[in-house]
């Protein structure tokens, strides 16, 4: 099973994630995990990303690309992966069909959690009360404007890979904003359409 999960922040991506890696055996891949991973090994690739992200500078597509092509060869990978917070942009998305390509590889699915965004923004506060309640921390980027910027980012820069998918017919949508387990079910039954 090889899968992208698409969606903004806080539709339920990481939750679906780690029962779909639970259910297929497969490793949930997230880029920011591989680069760290690689710069750690000092793997060619891990190295020119390093030298990258000590500039300040963001890693380019290309090496991105490059560390997904490494880390999906590797053992835990041969039956799948999912990806998760990958393709973040229509040109990552064409990246990785060129990858699978030359790998001899395809997605079997491309999932969207559809969200209502006013929804999760309450969703996203409500949370953060929660915890405050508790008397649990709260990370400097839950609060409603910090997510409000992750939401926007989302809809100029990852949104369209929604379209891109569409476009090729592979796209399918899931209501985020069900319950988990209407969610998980959903999924499944998109899995096997």
């Amino acid at each position: 099973m090889r899968l992208v999960l698409l969606g903004p922040p806080g539709a339920g991506k990481g939750t679906q994630s780690a029962r779909l890696v639970a259910k297929y055996a497969i490793p949930q891949l997230s880029t920011g995990d591989m680069l760290r991973a690689a710069v750690e090994a000092r793997t060619p690739i891990g190295l020119e990303a390093k030298e990258i992200m000590d500039r300040g500078a963001l890693v380019p597509d290309a090496v991105v690309v490059g560390i997904i092509g490494q880390r999906i060869k590797e053992k835990d990978a041969a039956n799948g992966f999912i990806l998760d917070g990958f393709p973040r942009t229509v040109a990552q998305a064409q990246a990785l069909d060129d990858l699978l390509i030359r790998e001899g590889l395809k997605l079997d699915a491309v999932i969207e959690l559809s969200v209502d965004e006013n929804a999760l923004l309450a969703r996203m506060q409500n949370r953060v009360d929660e915890t405050r309640a508790r008397g649990g921390d709260v990370r400097a980027d839950d609060n409603p404007q910090a997510f409000k910027t992750r939401l926007d980012a989302y809809r100029t820069q990852t949104a369209p890979v929604s379209h891109y998918y569409a476009g090729k017919g592979e796209l399918k949508q899931v209501d985020g904003m069900a319950p988990v387990d209407a969610v998980s079910v959903a999924i499944e039954e998109a899995l096997t359409r």
